[in-house]
């Protein structure tokens, strides 16, 4: 893939980020600011993130670690020490952004909350990403991917009526709330081009779920019926959803009058526009169930491959259902660059996942592979001007 020269500005230049979180959510957040030209300097305590422990691993380093940290400089760090916590405060003191996911208290022992380093750093844009928020009754509780889907209602519209709820299945609340706290750390820096002043930012992945929640928050609003699982049927459109054919799957979406007869016309079914149980969206969806056999019995015919493209032809939305195997050797994906490969100190070669903004003046780009365990710690505090003594002494003592 095409990493972009080194010459190519970026947007984030000369931005420093000290980043403090850990397992997936905050990571994502500081990985997408870093793809993006930010320095980001990774701080993990001593034993390590501790998703450095999950398998599956790549010659010792773990997939999951690997997905979310490169473009950063990994240092070790205990901060439950004096001298640990006065190197954060060194590192504060000319950087940017702060990040990190502690629970809410853990800050205030530390001595590391948004007032104590505001006074350091005036212009310090600080970001907590938490499970819950910093404040509520549920601001304390440890929070992770699936305890906030099932809190969020995502869990309870997912599946079917058989399965019961389903979680989706990727970590799509980690996800969501770092993409939501690069939101606001972007807002927060363009404000401050202004202002001059930093600010605290929050969000956490409760809440970046639940402001997801979309046509099943708009269904309930409108109705005041609470939403069910749809399994792969959409609530307000029909024929949208998943069908089997000769051979397998595949995805429909007819969102419009001229798509929905395209659709019979190509399978040979074109007086069925205009049966009174299918005339019009509302009495298709109502039908949906009596409709979608009718459409997989002639779907049946031929393959899910042969289908894509007959439907495409006529520009009616649909697809397979591929595995994440086919998803990188598809050409289209290789071809929007979104398999990367790069070469990690330890782990060799290695894939990740591409670049999902192209920007054509300033594009994302590999700068580092993900780190090693403390891999830049000697080179972070030689920036800081601590000599090789101090830092030998350093290491003596736990603190780094």
């Amino acid at each position: 893939m095409n990493q972009g020269k080194k010459s190519e500005p970026q947007p984030l230049s000369g931005i420093k980020i000290v980043d403090a979180t850990s397992v997936l959510t905050g990571p994502y957040c500081t990985m997408l600011l870093g793809d993006m030209g930010a320095e980001v300097i990774k701080i993990e305590p001593i034993e390590g993130d501790m998703i450095r422990n999950g398998p599956p691993f790549i010659k010792g380093e773990s997939a999951y670690f690997l997905y979310t940290n490169r473009n950063k400089k990994g240092i070790t760090l205990n901060l439950k020490t004096d001298e640990g916590r006065g190197i954060l405060l060194k590192l504060i003191k000319n950087a940017d952004i702060f990040a990190e996911n502690f629970k809410p208290q853990t800050k205030d022992k530390l001595k590391i909350d948004y007032p104590t380093l505001k006074e350091i750093n005036p212009k310090l844009i600080y970001c907590s990403i938490s499970g819950f928020g910093q404040t509520g009754p549920w601001a304390d509780r440890p929070g992770f991917d699936q305890i906030a889907q099932g809190m969020s209602g995502l869990m309870s519209v997912t599946g079917s009526p058989e399965s019961g709820p389903t979680r989706v299945g990727v970590a799509i609340g980690d996800s969501i709330a770092g993409i939501f706290a690069a939101y606001g750390i972007l807002a927060a820096l363009f404000e401050r081009s202004r202002s001059g002043k930093g600010q605290y930012v929050e969000t956490s992945l409760l809440e970046g779920l639940v402001a997801v929640l979309g046509v099943q928050a708009a269904k309930y609003f409108g109705t005041g019926e609470t939403p069910l699982p749809q399994g792969n049927d959409h609530a307000a459109f029909a024929p949208y959803g998943t069908y089997t054919t000769k051979d397998g799957y595949m995805n429909i979406s007819t969102v419009s009058e001229r798509m929905w007869r395209s659709l019979c016309k190509r399978l040979e079914m074109e007086d069925l526009p205009d049966h009174p149980k299918f005339e019009t969206n509302a009495e298709r969806v109502k039908n949906k169930e009596e409709l979608r056999q009718i459409l997989e019995s002639h779907l049946a015919h031929k393959t899910t491959e042969v289908w894509v493209e007959i439907l495409n032809e006529d520009g009616i939305a649909c697809g397979p259902i591929y595995t994440i195997d086919q998803v990188f050797k598809s050409r289209h994906i290789l071809h929007r660059q979104m398999l990367l490969e790069t070469e990690h100190a330890s782990a060799g070669k290695i894939d990740l996942i591409g670049f999902p903004v192209k920007m054509s003046n300033t594009p994302c780009k590999m700068n580092l592979p993900p780190p090693y365990l403390s891999q830049h710690t000697d080179e972070v505090l030689a920036g800081l001007n601590y000599s090789e003594e101090e830092i030998k002494e350093l290491r003596l003592k736990g603190v780094v």
